[in-house]
């Protein structure tokens, strides 16, 4: 007898940053480690990557997505819009201080992993966790000893767990 609701493996996806591409260092990084992560690159304001992110995951559920900085910002967006959708947020060093973002009313409950360097100064923890935690109520954070890059974090974060 099979189930009433067939189960669907999670689908992950890595969002480059404002000026990054899927040719990235993390990019590069998930091509040599997790080959089955997908990815594209974003272009344009973020409206308009967002509706490139949309095209992409379009009849998709259960999403994993991984965002860097202004990609963290856009899997935020799409989380915020689309909750039923996900499955997990990866946000690292997430652009949440943008200056257009602004968090729903009530907090969603998507569960959402938000690392964070100390010595970040493009997107600073002290603005960024306020962000977040309006906007996830279901946030775990990690502040590590690093830099917006999060070149010591980013690797060492257990992603085989993360990705399923």
């Amino acid at each position: 007898m099979s189930p009433a609701h067939p189960t669907t493996a999670p689908s992950a996806f890595f969002l480059h940053g404002l000026e990054s591409s899927s040719r990235g260092t993390k990019g590069q990084w998930f091509n040599q480690h997790f080959p089955a992560v997908r990815m594209q690159d974003y272009h344009g304001d973020l409206e308009q990557r967002l509706a490139q992110l949309e095209a992409q995951v379009a009849g998709i559920d259960h999403l994993i997505l991984a965002g860097s900085s202004f990609g963290g910002l856009m899997a935020a967006c799409f989380a915020v819009r689309h909750p039923e959708r996900i499955h997990r947020l990866i946000l690292l060093a997430p652009a949440l201080n943008f200056v257009d973002y602004h968090p729903p009313t009530a907090p969603i409950a998507v569960p959402s992993l938000l690392v964070m360097g100390r010595q970040d100064t493009v997107c600073p923890p002290d603005l960024v966790l306020p962000q977040a935690q309006a906007t996830f109520s279901n946030l775990t954070v990690q502040i590590e000893d690093d830099d917006h890059m999060l070149h010591r974090a980013f690797p060492a974060l257990d992603w085989p767990a993360l990705l399923t």
